[in-house]
């Protein structure tokens, strides 16, 4: 069985510029903006207490994103977020005076007219944009990976985009979705990773994802608690960014213990921390993991600077440890809430026990300082985005 691998953060660090991008007062206008949207409810924190007991930690709690807008991800709070930025930016107004009932008027078509939004994904992100550009009378195209199920591509189609999938892996499909955004009139490319020139609409992005980390942090405050280690996974690194930069702003004299988590087929953070320069490397390939949300290869800059600065360890996770953390959280212990959590959402759980339990790991489980006082949040982002899979997984292996 292939093994987990780990690394502390020993980078240098930076002067921190884009930290102050994830505070608390951005983040709360990006969660006024979610909250105008009339399908718009928080999610649950699950309150796992008896997987905590099972486990020897003090709690466990889980964000539940199956339930975000009725699409079973949380990837649409940073599309449109962003995309209630871009169009505020083009007419002159503040992101306050652009919500939900101002995007779908008539008076915005005439002031802002139609623009075609271009992204490309492995399922969630682009399901999230094609929507929101469907509920604001936009267009958009989305451009998927090679190996993408018809689930996937279903959903986004069913949503008014056009859709292709591409015989590329993610990233290859990204440069070819800004090619067709910078040849395109009115084309704008909404994509979760930033690199050179191209910062705001990730930044944006980054900020709508932290409505996620706001609403958990603000349910523990309603049960009087803070957690002492976050887990949370990456992909680009946009949500890791997103949620280890909210929390270390929220928290600045003590932040909590964080980890981020990547799959071993995409570990492309693993790999630049374990070299302990501070440059980033990439991974590239077909990435082959059932994470099929975290396989990217090349980090988002912005939030790699985040991560640089304030992660405490990066976690390579082989497929297993998410399938494990998939049946766990799907098979409960008794008085414990069920959790339907997809492959990119479940690795938390699957790292989170397997240090508690298997002694092979008790010097990662010591480095983070886990144990009977600790208490645990990650973030289940996805439910069964890809239900046939997802049986499997729970059924079948």
């Amino acid at each position: 069985m292939e093994k987990i691998k780990w690394v502390k953060n020993e980078m240098p660090k930076t002067d921190d510029k884009h930290f102050s991008l994830m505070d608390e007062t951005a983040i709360r206008n990006a969660t006024a903006f979610h909250k105008s949207f009339p399908q718009y409810t928080e999610t649950p924190l699950a309150d796992l207490k008896h997987m905590a007991e099972y486990l020897g930690l003090k709690g466990f709690y889980v964000k539940d994103e199956s339930y975000r807008f009725g699409l079973n991800a949380f990837k649409v709070l940073g599309g449109s977020f962003a995309m209630a930025n871009y169009i505020a930016e083009k007419i002159g107004k503040d992101i306050s005076e652009v919500d939900y009932e101002f995007l779908t008027s008539p008076k915005l078509k005439e002031e802002f007219g139609q623009a075609t939004f271009f992204t490309a994904t492995d399922g969630n992100h682009g399901r999230g944009v094609a929507w929101a550009a469907n509920k604001l009378g936009q267009k958009s195209v989305v451009l998927m990976p090679k190996g993408t199920t018809q689930t996937r591509f279903d959903n986004i189609a069913k949503e008014g985009a056009k859709v292709s999938i591409e015989d590329a892996n993610y990233d290859e499909c990204v440069r070819m979705a800004n090619a067709m955004a910078e040849e395109t009139e009115n084309g704008v490319m909404v994509q979760d990773t930033a690199w050179e020139g191209y910062e705001k609409i990730p930044t944006w992005i980054m900020q709508g994802y932290g409505t996620m980390a706001l609403e958990a942090s603000d349910e523990l405050k309603a049960k009087e608690d803070v957690p002492t280690h976050i887990f949370v996974q990456a992909g680009v690194g946009s949500l890791a960014g997103a949620v280890v930069g909210y929390f270390a702003n929220l928290y600045k004299d003590n932040p909590p213990k964080m980890i981020v988590m990547e799959a071993s087929a995409a570990d492309c953070l693993y790999i630049s921390a374990k070299e302990k320069d501070g440059k980033i490397r990439f991974v590239d390939g077909d990435l082959n993991t059932i994470m099929a949300g975290l396989a990217c290869g090349e980090p988002n800059t912005i939030s790699f600077d985040i991560l640089q600065n304030h992660t405490d360890a990066f976690v390579s996770c082989p497929d297993w440890v998410a399938s494990k953390g998939m049946r766990m959280l799907g098979a409960p212990l008794k008085g414990d809430p069920q959790v339907v959590s997809g492959e990119s959402g479940a690795v938390g759980m699957g790292l989170v026990a397997t240090l508690m339990q298997d002694p092979e790991y008790a010097d990662l489980k010591e480095t983070l300082g886990l144990d009977g006082n600790s208490k645990v949040l990650m973030f289940s982002t996805e439910g069964d985005t890809d239900p046939v899979n997802y049986k499997k997984i729970l059924w079948e292996e």
